[in-house]
Protein backbone atom coordinates (compact mmCIF):
# COMPACT_ATOMS: atom_id res chain seq x y z
CA UNK A 1 0.00 0.00 0.00
CA UNK A 2 1.56 3.28 -1.26
CA UNK A 3 1.84 5.87 1.65
CA UNK A 4 -0.76 8.27 0.61
CA UNK A 5 -3.60 5.32 1.28
CA UNK A 6 -1.49 4.41 4.06
CA UNK A 7 -1.92 8.42 5.15
CA UNK A 8 -5.33 8.41 4.39
CA UNK A 9 -6.62 5.34 6.69
CA UNK A 10 -4.63 6.80 9.69
CA UNK A 11 -6.25 10.10 9.20
CA UNK A 12 -10.00 8.25 8.77
CA UNK A 13 -8.80 6.23 11.98
CA UNK A 14 -7.82 9.47 13.71
CA UNK A 15 -11.28 10.95 12.50
CA UNK A 16 -13.31 8.40 13.34
CA UNK A 17 -12.30 8.00 16.65
CA UNK A 18 -12.80 11.23 17.70
CA UNK A 19 -16.40 11.22 16.74
CA UNK A 20 -16.99 8.21 19.04
CA UNK A 21 -14.86 9.71 22.00
CA UNK A 22 -16.70 13.36 22.01
CA UNK A 23 -20.09 12.84 19.83
CA UNK A 24 -21.65 9.42 20.09
CA UNK A 25 -23.81 9.38 22.56
CA UNK A 26 -23.09 6.69 25.49
CA UNK A 27 -26.04 4.58 25.24
CA UNK A 28 -24.56 3.38 22.35
CA UNK A 29 -23.60 0.46 23.80
CA UNK A 30 -23.24 -1.67 20.76
CA UNK A 31 -22.54 0.67 17.85
CA UNK A 32 -19.41 2.37 19.82
CA UNK A 33 -15.77 2.70 18.56
CA UNK A 34 -15.00 -1.19 19.79
CA UNK A 35 -17.30 -2.55 17.85
CA UNK A 36 -15.97 -0.22 14.32
CA UNK A 37 -12.48 -1.47 15.40
CA UNK A 38 -13.70 -5.30 15.42
CA UNK A 39 -14.83 -4.66 12.35
CA UNK A 40 -11.74 -3.20 10.58
CA UNK A 41 -10.08 -6.28 12.33
CA UNK A 42 -12.34 -8.35 10.40
CA UNK A 43 -12.39 -6.51 7.16
CA UNK A 44 -8.38 -6.66 7.34
CA UNK A 45 -8.74 -10.50 7.64
CA UNK A 46 -11.25 -10.79 4.76
CA UNK A 47 -8.84 -8.90 2.50
CA UNK A 48 -6.05 -10.87 3.72
CA UNK A 49 -7.50 -13.74 2.32
CA UNK A 50 -8.96 -12.16 -0.66
CA UNK A 51 -5.33 -10.95 -1.55
CA UNK A 52 -7.48 -7.60 -1.97
CA UNK A 53 -5.48 -4.97 -4.11
CA UNK A 54 -4.34 -1.76 -2.32
CA UNK A 55 -6.97 0.36 -3.84
CA UNK A 56 -9.90 -1.98 -2.90
CA UNK A 57 -8.39 -2.61 0.18
CA UNK A 58 -8.29 1.19 1.00
CA UNK A 59 -12.23 1.41 0.19
CA UNK A 60 -13.15 -1.05 2.59
CA UNK A 61 -10.95 -0.32 5.69
CA UNK A 62 -12.43 3.77 4.64
CA UNK A 63 -15.87 1.96 4.67
CA UNK A 64 -15.14 -0.19 7.64
CA UNK A 65 -13.79 2.92 10.08
CA UNK A 66 -17.46 5.61 8.68
CA UNK A 67 -19.75 2.85 8.58
CA UNK A 68 -21.28 3.53 11.88
CA UNK A 69 -20.10 7.01 12.47
CA UNK A 70 -23.71 7.94 11.49
CA UNK A 71 -24.88 7.01 15.04
CA UNK A 72 -23.28 10.40 16.45
CA UNK A 73 -26.51 11.98 15.23
CA UNK A 74 -28.76 11.15 18.20
CA UNK A 75 -30.36 8.86 16.14
CA UNK A 76 -29.77 5.01 14.98
CA UNK A 77 -32.54 5.10 12.36
CA UNK A 78 -31.19 5.98 8.75
CA UNK A 79 -28.01 6.13 10.45
CA UNK A 80 -26.37 4.44 7.32
CA UNK A 81 -27.17 7.62 4.97
CA UNK A 82 -25.60 10.03 7.76
CA UNK A 83 -22.21 7.93 7.95
CA UNK A 84 -22.37 8.26 4.34
CA UNK A 85 -22.30 12.07 4.73
CA UNK A 86 -19.70 12.22 7.32
CA UNK A 87 -17.45 10.35 5.23
CA UNK A 88 -18.30 11.97 1.80
CA UNK A 89 -17.25 15.28 4.07
CA UNK A 90 -14.23 13.88 5.01
CA UNK A 91 -12.69 12.40 1.62
CA UNK A 92 -13.62 15.55 -0.13
CA UNK A 93 -11.96 17.91 2.93
CA UNK A 94 -8.89 15.41 2.06
CA UNK A 95 -9.37 15.85 -1.79
CA UNK A 96 -9.70 11.78 -2.59
CA UNK A 97 -11.21 10.86 -5.81
CA UNK A 98 -14.87 11.04 -6.75
CA UNK A 99 -14.59 7.26 -7.51
CA UNK A 100 -13.00 6.47 -3.90
CA UNK A 101 -16.02 8.77 -2.15
CA UNK A 102 -18.36 6.44 -4.15
CA UNK A 103 -17.54 3.10 -3.32
CA UNK A 104 -16.83 3.87 0.02
CA UNK A 105 -20.29 5.58 0.28
CA UNK A 106 -22.00 2.34 -1.82
CA UNK A 107 -19.79 -0.36 0.65
CA UNK A 108 -21.73 1.70 3.59
CA UNK A 109 -25.05 1.64 1.90
CA UNK A 110 -24.57 -2.00 1.74
CA UNK A 111 -24.36 -2.80 5.18
CA UNK A 112 -28.18 -1.34 5.58
CA UNK A 113 -30.79 -4.40 6.72
CA UNK A 114 -31.62 -6.01 5.06
CA UNK A 115 -28.07 -6.41 3.48
CA UNK A 116 -27.26 -5.85 -0.20
CA UNK A 117 -23.26 -6.10 -1.54
CA UNK A 118 -23.13 -6.35 -5.11
CA UNK A 119 -19.34 -6.26 -5.58
CA UNK A 120 -16.66 -8.33 -3.83
CA UNK A 121 -15.53 -5.94 -1.76
CA UNK A 122 -19.14 -4.70 -0.37
CA UNK A 123 -19.75 -8.48 0.53
CA UNK A 124 -16.64 -8.48 2.73
CA UNK A 125 -18.02 -5.37 4.24
CA UNK A 126 -21.16 -6.72 4.93
CA UNK A 127 -19.66 -10.07 6.42
CA UNK A 128 -17.21 -7.82 8.63
CA UNK A 129 -19.75 -5.82 9.83
CA UNK A 130 -21.49 -8.98 11.45
CA UNK A 131 -18.81 -11.17 12.20
CA UNK A 132 -19.55 -11.89 15.81
CA UNK A 133 -22.93 -13.41 15.43
CA UNK A 134 -20.24 -16.64 13.82
CA UNK A 135 -17.70 -16.31 17.43
CA UNK A 136 -17.39 -16.63 20.61
CA UNK A 137 -17.96 -13.04 21.21
CA UNK A 138 -21.48 -13.32 20.14
CA UNK A 139 -23.49 -13.48 23.79
CA UNK A 140 -21.28 -10.46 24.77
CA UNK A 141 -22.22 -8.26 21.54
CA UNK A 142 -25.40 -9.28 21.94
CA UNK A 143 -26.47 -8.16 25.50
CA UNK A 144 -24.44 -4.82 24.37
CA UNK A 145 -27.46 -4.82 21.41
CA UNK A 146 -29.87 -5.59 24.40
CA UNK A 147 -28.99 -2.46 26.24
CA UNK A 148 -27.98 -0.46 23.90
CA UNK A 149 -32.03 -0.59 22.28
CA UNK A 150 -33.04 -0.79 25.55
CA UNK A 151 -32.11 1.99 26.30
CA UNK A 152 -32.68 4.11 22.88
CA UNK A 153 -36.19 3.23 22.76
CA UNK A 154 -36.93 3.10 26.46
CA UNK A 155 -38.39 -0.08 27.21
CA UNK A 156 -37.02 -3.43 27.87
CA UNK A 157 -37.37 -6.37 26.34
CA UNK A 158 -38.32 -9.91 27.79
CA UNK A 159 -35.95 -12.92 27.46
CA UNK A 160 -38.13 -15.17 25.60
CA UNK A 161 -39.13 -12.05 23.59
CA UNK A 162 -35.37 -10.84 22.60
CA UNK A 163 -34.59 -14.67 22.28
CA UNK A 164 -37.48 -14.85 19.24
CA UNK A 165 -36.20 -11.62 17.76
CA UNK A 166 -31.92 -13.21 17.25
CA UNK A 167 -33.68 -16.20 16.17
CA UNK A 168 -35.29 -15.14 13.47
CA UNK A 169 -32.68 -12.32 12.39
CA UNK A 170 -29.91 -15.50 12.69
CA UNK A 171 -32.18 -17.93 10.68
CA UNK A 172 -32.50 -15.04 7.78
CA UNK A 173 -28.83 -14.14 8.34
CA UNK A 174 -26.80 -14.95 5.15
CA UNK A 175 -22.82 -14.68 5.17
CA UNK A 176 -21.79 -13.52 1.52
CA UNK A 177 -18.38 -14.53 1.19
CA UNK A 178 -17.12 -18.00 1.18
CA UNK A 179 -14.25 -17.23 3.53
CA UNK A 180 -16.91 -16.31 6.37
CA UNK A 181 -19.53 -19.17 5.33
CA UNK A 182 -16.86 -22.22 5.78
CA UNK A 183 -15.12 -20.00 9.38
CA UNK A 184 -18.18 -18.47 10.91
CA UNK A 185 -21.66 -20.05 9.91
CA UNK A 186 -20.70 -23.37 11.72
CA UNK A 187 -20.36 -21.29 15.23
CA UNK A 188 -23.60 -19.23 14.14
CA UNK A 189 -25.41 -22.18 13.99
CA UNK A 190 -24.61 -23.34 16.82
CA UNK A 191 -25.46 -19.98 18.88
CA UNK A 192 -28.92 -20.48 17.04
CA UNK A 193 -29.68 -24.42 18.08
CA UNK A 194 -28.42 -22.64 21.85
CA UNK A 195 -31.39 -20.39 21.41
CA UNK A 196 -33.76 -22.68 19.94
CA UNK A 197 -33.38 -24.80 22.81
CA UNK A 198 -33.58 -22.11 25.30
CA UNK A 199 -37.26 -21.17 23.64
CA UNK A 200 -38.20 -24.22 23.75
CA UNK A 201 -38.40 -24.87 20.10
CA UNK A 202 -41.77 -22.55 19.74
CA UNK A 203 -41.81 -19.63 18.13
CA UNK A 204 -42.95 -16.95 21.41
CA UNK A 205 -46.30 -14.14 20.04
CA UNK A 206 -44.50 -11.16 19.60
CA UNK A 207 -46.10 -7.88 21.66
CA UNK A 208 -47.01 -4.95 19.84
CA UNK A 209 -43.76 -2.86 19.76
CA UNK A 210 -41.60 -0.74 17.66
CA UNK A 211 -40.85 -2.70 13.83
CA UNK A 212 -37.23 -3.20 14.39
CA UNK A 213 -34.66 -6.02 13.92
CA UNK A 214 -32.10 -7.10 16.94
CA UNK A 215 -29.32 -5.44 14.66
CA UNK A 216 -31.09 -2.94 12.85
CA UNK A 217 -32.65 0.71 13.65
CA UNK A 218 -34.26 0.72 10.09
CA UNK A 219 -38.00 -0.46 10.92
CA UNK A 220 -40.82 2.59 10.74
CA UNK A 221 -41.19 4.00 14.54
CA UNK A 222 -44.75 2.64 14.90
CA UNK A 223 -46.90 0.06 16.74
CA UNK A 224 -48.00 -3.31 15.26
CA UNK A 225 -51.06 -4.26 15.30
CA UNK A 226 -52.11 -7.37 17.54
CA UNK A 227 -51.58 -10.47 15.53
CA UNK A 228 -55.45 -11.46 16.39
CA UNK A 229 -56.65 -8.19 15.19
CA UNK A 230 -58.64 -9.33 11.98
CA UNK A 231 -60.32 -6.50 11.34
CA UNK A 232 -57.37 -4.67 10.65
CA UNK A 233 -55.45 -7.68 8.41
CA UNK A 234 -58.90 -7.50 6.45
CA UNK A 235 -59.01 -4.17 5.97
CA UNK A 236 -55.29 -4.00 4.80
CA UNK A 237 -55.75 -6.82 2.75
CA UNK A 238 -58.63 -5.26 0.86
CA UNK A 239 -56.20 -2.11 0.63
CA UNK A 240 -53.34 -3.90 -1.13
CA UNK A 241 -56.26 -5.63 -3.33
CA UNK A 242 -57.47 -2.54 -4.67
CA UNK A 243 -53.89 -1.23 -5.31
CA UNK A 244 -53.18 -4.09 -7.43
CA UNK A 245 -56.26 -3.58 -9.56
CA UNK A 246 -55.82 0.02 -9.51
CA UNK A 247 -52.09 -0.53 -11.40
CA UNK A 248 -52.91 -3.65 -13.33
CA UNK A 249 -56.33 -1.80 -15.07
CA UNK A 250 -54.59 1.15 -15.71
CA UNK A 251 -51.44 -0.58 -17.29
CA UNK A 252 -54.05 -2.86 -19.21
CA UNK A 253 -55.28 0.62 -20.58
CA UNK A 254 -52.58 2.27 -21.76
CA UNK A 255 -51.47 -1.01 -23.64
CA UNK A 256 -54.93 -1.28 -24.97
CA UNK A 257 -54.86 2.36 -26.33
CA UNK A 258 -51.29 1.81 -27.29
CA UNK A 259 -52.46 -1.12 -29.50
CA UNK A 260 -55.37 0.78 -30.82
CA UNK A 261 -52.42 3.86 -31.98
CA UNK A 262 -50.72 1.15 -33.87
CA UNK A 263 -54.22 -0.39 -35.58
CA UNK A 264 -54.47 3.58 -36.54
CA UNK A 265 -50.79 4.01 -37.84
CA UNK A 266 -50.81 1.34 -40.08
CA UNK A 267 -54.36 1.73 -41.69
CA UNK A 268 -52.44 5.41 -42.26
CA UNK A 269 -49.29 4.14 -43.58
CA UNK A 270 -51.57 1.01 -45.71
CA UNK A 271 -53.77 3.64 -47.28
CA UNK A 272 -51.27 6.25 -48.53
CA UNK A 273 -49.11 3.74 -49.83
CA UNK A 274 -51.66 2.43 -52.13
CA UNK A 275 -52.37 6.24 -53.35
CA UNK A 276 -48.72 6.79 -53.79
CA UNK A 277 -48.41 3.60 -55.70
CA UNK A 278 -51.25 4.02 -57.97
CA UNK A 279 -49.88 7.84 -58.88
CA UNK A 280 -46.64 6.17 -59.70
CA UNK A 281 -48.03 3.52 -61.93
CA UNK A 282 -51.05 5.28 -63.45
CA UNK A 283 -50.95 9.08 -63.55
CA UNK A 284 -47.38 9.77 -63.95
CA UNK A 285 -47.24 7.96 -67.28
CA UNK A 286 -50.04 10.09 -68.17
CA UNK A 287 -48.84 13.47 -67.55
CA UNK A 288 -47.64 14.24 -70.74
CA UNK A 289 -51.01 13.76 -72.03
CA UNK A 290 -52.68 15.24 -68.95
CA UNK A 291 -50.05 18.51 -68.09
CA UNK A 292 -52.71 20.33 -66.42
CA UNK A 293 -52.75 17.36 -63.96
CA UNK A 294 -49.61 17.91 -62.56
CA UNK A 295 -50.24 20.25 -60.24
CA UNK A 296 -52.96 18.28 -58.10
CA UNK A 297 -50.82 14.83 -58.71
CA UNK A 298 -47.80 16.59 -56.73
CA UNK A 299 -50.04 17.88 -54.45
CA UNK A 300 -51.72 14.63 -53.63
CA UNK A 301 -48.39 12.91 -53.36
CA UNK A 302 -46.99 15.41 -50.60
CA UNK A 303 -50.08 14.78 -48.89
CA UNK A 304 -49.90 11.37 -48.73
CA UNK A 305 -45.79 11.72 -47.98
CA UNK A 306 -46.68 14.08 -44.55
CA UNK A 307 -49.25 11.55 -43.45
CA UNK A 308 -47.08 8.41 -43.88
CA UNK A 309 -44.11 10.12 -42.10
CA UNK A 310 -46.13 11.58 -38.76
CA UNK A 311 -48.02 7.45 -39.04
CA UNK A 312 -44.18 6.06 -39.07
CA UNK A 313 -43.16 8.89 -36.52
CA UNK A 314 -46.02 7.62 -34.25
CA UNK A 315 -44.83 3.85 -34.21
CA UNK A 316 -41.13 4.73 -33.96
CA UNK A 317 -39.87 3.13 -30.80
CA UNK A 318 -38.22 5.13 -28.85
CA UNK A 319 -35.07 3.35 -26.82
CA UNK A 320 -33.03 4.35 -23.80
CA UNK A 321 -29.59 3.88 -22.73
CA UNK A 322 -30.35 0.45 -20.92
CA UNK A 323 -28.24 1.03 -17.65
CA UNK A 324 -28.58 1.68 -14.21
CA UNK A 325 -26.29 2.17 -11.52
CA UNK A 326 -26.21 1.13 -8.07
CA UNK A 327 -26.62 4.69 -6.83
CA UNK A 328 -29.69 4.35 -9.09
CA UNK A 329 -31.34 1.29 -7.43
CA UNK A 330 -30.07 2.15 -3.89
CA UNK A 331 -31.34 6.15 -4.07
CA UNK A 332 -34.89 4.27 -6.07
CA UNK A 333 -34.53 6.48 -9.33
CA UNK A 334 -34.39 3.65 -11.30
CA UNK A 335 -37.61 1.71 -12.95
CA UNK A 336 -36.62 -1.72 -13.41
CA UNK A 337 -40.16 -2.35 -14.78
CA UNK A 338 -39.26 -1.49 -18.10
CA UNK A 339 -37.09 -3.12 -20.37
CA UNK A 340 -35.26 -0.14 -21.91
CA UNK A 341 -33.50 0.83 -18.33
CA UNK A 342 -31.87 -2.78 -18.45
CA UNK A 343 -31.36 -4.81 -21.59
CA UNK A 344 -27.47 -3.88 -21.90
CA UNK A 345 -27.00 -5.21 -17.79
CA UNK A 346 -25.47 -8.00 -16.79
CA UNK A 347 -28.03 -10.74 -15.09
CA UNK A 348 -26.57 -10.33 -11.95
CA UNK A 349 -26.58 -6.76 -11.64
CA UNK A 350 -30.81 -6.92 -12.85
CA UNK A 351 -30.92 -9.75 -10.55
CA UNK A 352 -30.10 -7.97 -7.31
CA UNK A 353 -31.82 -4.36 -8.71
CA UNK A 354 -35.04 -6.58 -9.05
CA UNK A 355 -34.33 -8.24 -5.41
CA UNK A 356 -33.95 -4.67 -4.10
CA UNK A 357 -37.19 -4.07 -5.65
CA UNK A 358 -38.94 -6.25 -4.82
CA UNK A 359 -38.20 -6.59 -0.76
CA UNK A 360 -39.27 -2.60 -0.58
CA UNK A 361 -42.81 -1.96 -0.90
CA UNK A 362 -42.58 1.74 -1.53
CA UNK A 363 -39.67 1.58 -4.16
CA UNK A 364 -42.04 -1.13 -6.36
CA UNK A 365 -45.12 1.07 -5.90
CA UNK A 366 -42.91 4.28 -7.00
CA UNK A 367 -41.50 2.44 -10.26
CA UNK A 368 -45.14 1.29 -11.20
CA UNK A 369 -46.38 4.64 -10.52
CA UNK A 370 -43.20 5.72 -13.37
CA UNK A 371 -44.01 3.28 -15.55
CA UNK A 372 -47.55 4.03 -15.97
CA UNK A 373 -46.47 7.71 -16.11
CA UNK A 374 -43.96 7.30 -18.79
CA UNK A 375 -46.49 4.37 -20.69
CA UNK A 376 -48.94 7.78 -20.56
CA UNK A 377 -46.03 10.19 -21.98
CA UNK A 378 -45.38 8.01 -24.58
CA UNK A 379 -49.24 7.54 -25.54
CA UNK A 380 -49.69 11.14 -25.84
CA UNK A 381 -46.63 11.47 -27.98
CA UNK A 382 -48.54 8.33 -30.22
CA UNK A 383 -51.66 10.24 -30.28
CA UNK A 384 -50.28 13.54 -30.88
CA UNK A 385 -48.16 12.86 -34.26
CA UNK A 386 -51.34 10.76 -35.09
CA UNK A 387 -53.50 13.40 -35.27
CA UNK A 388 -51.04 15.43 -37.55
CA UNK A 389 -51.11 12.52 -39.89
CA UNK A 390 -54.95 12.19 -39.99
CA UNK A 391 -55.27 15.88 -40.31
CA UNK A 392 -52.78 16.44 -43.60
CA UNK A 393 -54.55 13.01 -44.78
CA UNK A 394 -58.36 14.77 -44.31
CA UNK A 395 -57.54 18.09 -45.26
CA UNK A 396 -54.63 17.57 -47.88
CA UNK A 397 -57.14 14.95 -49.80
CA UNK A 398 -60.05 17.61 -49.94
CA UNK A 399 -57.31 20.11 -51.39
CA UNK A 400 -56.14 17.52 -53.98
CA UNK A 401 -59.71 16.62 -54.82
CA UNK A 402 -60.84 20.39 -55.53
CA UNK A 403 -57.17 20.81 -57.29
CA UNK A 404 -58.19 18.23 -59.76
CA UNK A 405 -61.44 19.59 -59.89
CA UNK A 406 -60.41 23.43 -60.77
CA UNK A 407 -57.49 22.14 -62.82
CA UNK A 408 -59.74 19.74 -65.49
CA UNK A 409 -62.40 22.61 -65.23
CA UNK A 410 -59.59 25.22 -66.55
CA UNK A 411 -58.49 23.03 -68.89
CA UNK A 412 -61.79 22.23 -70.83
Amino acid sequence: MVDAQLSLLQGAQAYVTEIFNRRVDARFHFHNLQHTQQVVRAAEELAAHYRLNDEDRTVLLLAAWFHDTGFSGGRAEDHEKESVRIATEYLQSVQASPDLVQRVSSCIQATRMPQSPITLVEKIMCDADLWHLGTDEFKVMNDKLRTEQEAYFKKPFLKKEWRQRNIEFLENHQYFTDYAQQRLEPKKQEWLRQLHKKQGGKEIPMTPKIEISPYSFNGEKKPVPPADDKAAKAAQKETERGIQTVFRNTSQNHLELSAMADNKANIMISVNAIIISIMFSVLLGRLEYYPHLAIPTLLLALVSLGAIIFAVLATRPSITGGTFSEDDIRSKRANLLFFGNFYKMGLDEYNWGMNELLKDREFMYSSMIKDIYFLGVVLAKKYRYLRISYTIFMFGLILAVIAFGVATYLAG
